[in-house]
């Protein structure tokens, strides 16, 4: 398996493109959701509904090339973490997208590509190149400045402006080191499974994860109005779209130098839930997330 300081300088111009194309597609879908979840939506329904619809999808997919569905223990015993931590990122992320303004989530959540270099580090002892050391701290300057750590761009003080949007991080940040582990564990643990194979397991995963949670609630909550139907029918069809490439390029491009490029997401997001959902943020606030912008372009174009 080639390093991730390979597999990043042989990244071409058209996988650049795929992958900022995967954060506008999946920055889109957290705005769909939250047009779902203000029209009551619970966080399990929206989970289920993607994860149902794309798993049947890829499977349909898989049987009309006629893919096999082969796997072996070891792979077979990845694809298991792998779904159980996509679920576990779906829920915590889309409940952080609830609480929060959706760009302020994804500005939290998108700090996964430091726990990508940190569960490589610590499973598969790989090390992060110097310039990804170099941009963590820039990074987390980024983030600290789009959340308003101190609480003075919105004016509250840092602990009533923390006990409005502490829940809501606490979410974003774990969904951030589920998802890392489950990219380091794709990478590493399901090489030479196909990826709409990856992707059908791993839908059809938290599908049930998510119908346990809806049958202990009491059922699915459906929109109650046409706009929150279509952000539950948006945020499914965005999702399967965005996750079904992500599983197939990401592994093939090395994720340890390569998955920083989707950090874009939330300025995407920040641009959409403005247009649509009427969300905006403090300058300052912006500031940071163009740092974090920055920072991912300058990883992104990096050249050997």
């Amino acid at each position: 398996m080639p390093s991730a300081a390979a597999a990043a300088r042989s990244l071409s111009g058209v996988a650049f493109a795929t992958l900022v194309t995967i954060a506008f597609v999946m920055g889109a879908n957290h705005v769909a959701a939250r047009l779902a979840f203000n029209d009551g939506v619970t966080v399990t329904t929206a989970v289920l509904f993607r994860s149902v619809v794309t798993a049947l999808v890829v499977l349909a997919i898989l049987r009309v090339y006629r893919v096999p569905l082969r796997a072996d223990a070891r792979q077979r015993r990845a694809l298991l973490g792998v779904g159980l931590l996509v679920g576990a990122q779906s829920l915590c992320l889309y409940s952080a997208v609830a609480r929060l303004p959706v760009a302020l989530a994804l500005l939290a959540f998108n700090s996964y590509p430091l726990w990508v270099a940190l569960w490589a580090r610590v499973c598969y002892g790989e090390r992060a190149d110097r310039r990804t050391l170099l941009a963590m701290p820039v990074m987390l300057l980024g983030l600290a400045l789009a959340l308003d750590v101190s609480g003075a761009a919105s004016g509250m003080g840092a602990v009533d402006h923390w006990s409005q949007i502490g829940a809501g991080v606490a979410y974003a940040l774990a969904a951030a080191a589920a998802f890392g582990l489950a990219l380091v564990l794709t990478q590493h643990g399901t090489a030479g499974v196909d990826g709409r194979v990856r992707t059908a397991a791993t839908m059809s995963l938290v599908g049930v994860m998510a119908l346990v949670g809806v049958v202990a609630q009491g059922g699915p909550t459906l929109p109650v109005t046409p706009t929150g139907w279509w952000g539950l029918i948006g945020l499914t069809a965005l999702y399967g779209t965005g996750i079904t490439i992500m599983f197939t390029v990401l592994p093939r491009l090395g994720v340890v130098g390569n998955s920083a490029i989707m950090n874009v997401e939330p300025i995407f997001a920040l641009a959409l839930a403005w247009a649509v959902l009427g969300q905006a943020i403090a300058p300052v606030q912006v500031a940071g997330g163009l740092i974090v912008v920055a920072t991912v372009m300058w990883l992104g174009l990096r050249r050997s």
